[in-house]
């Protein structure tokens, strides 16, 4: 069963490339993770692939996996640790996060993103016990109302908090630890030089350049405490330092030469903050 045409714009748009990218890594002979749900869904989904399939777009697919499956190991290591937790996956996309995890028979997990985002997700998956999908704009005020307060909670950000101004990202954060006792923030933060140019793409290249740009960098753990004090540092990843899982050998060898400056070597990290 297929859904019916898809023709996201902005933000929304970018889901399908992400997913696009990681049913490709699925294919790979050695997935960097292996998303067979991504692979399953881009099957249903009525939309135009071909229009991704450019060398441009697919030599970022290892990248994404990479960053996801660093997301998926801290996922799943908090969740180990406390088994009864809540889970917020913001921005959640077209995601299988949920579904690819062993996850605790305690844990209660929300997906969250746009309304015309999560009435595709819902062609493509179901609400089940313990899981739920809301549709909302993150800087909405009110749905957290919805949830079950105290903690511990993960909230998860892949992919989110780059397109949102400052003032946006501080807000945000400072109302889910109000909401929240205490859990752990999973996030990845560009470097602000990736930040400047997709903003200098999308003021004079518009035209060709059809996807949003960043607005927030993440320089280091001082812009977490700064957004919110309450946030504490504890853990950071640059994702190209895993290059050694690309099975690509030229992209492989590319990443290497690149992890070598480290001005691109740190384009996009994945960070972890508890509070």
């Amino acid at each position: 069963m297929t859904t019916g045409k898809v023709d996201l714009t902005g933000v929304e748009s970018t889901m399908l490339v992400t997913l696009y990218l990681r049913a490709l890594d699925s294919r790979a002979e050695r997935p960097v993770l292996g998303d067979r749900f991504a692979a399953d869904a881009v099957a249903r989904i009525d939309y135009d692939w071909a229009t991704l399939d450019k060398p441009a777009i697919t030599r970022n697919r290892f990248m994404l996996a990479l960053r996801a499956r660093q997301f998926d190991d801290w996922t799943a290591g908090f969740l180990r640790r406390h088994p009864d937790a809540t889970v917020l996956q913001l921005a959640c996309g077209l995601d299988s996060r949920v579904f690819r995890l062993d996850l605790p028979e305690g844990i209660r997990w929300f997906d969250v993103d746009l309304p015309d985002v999560i009435a595709l997700r819902r062609r493509l998956y179901d609400d089940a016990e313990g899981y739920r999908m809301l549709a909302t704009s993150v800087t909405d005020e009110g749905w957290l109302d919805e949830l079950p307060s105290g903690g511990p909670v993960l909230v998860i950000a892949e992919g989110l908090l780059m397109y949102l101004h400052e003032p946006e990202v501080a807000r945000l954060l400072r109302r889910l630890t109000d909401r929240f006792g205490s859990g752990e923030l999973l996030f990845d933060g560009v470097a602000p030089w990736v930040a400047r140019t997709t903003q200098l793409a999308k003021k004079y290249l518009g035209r060709w350049y059809h996807y949003p740009a960043y607005w927030t960098a993440t320089r280091g753990p001082a812009d977490i405490v700064r957004w919110n004090p309450r946030l504490r540092h504890r853990d950071d990843v640059a994702v190209l330092a895993e290059y050694d899982r690309i099975p690509d050998p030229a992209l492989r060898r590319f990443y290497r030469f690149g992890n070598r400056f480290a001005w691109f070597a740190n384009y996009l990290r994945v960070f972890r903050a508890e509070f």
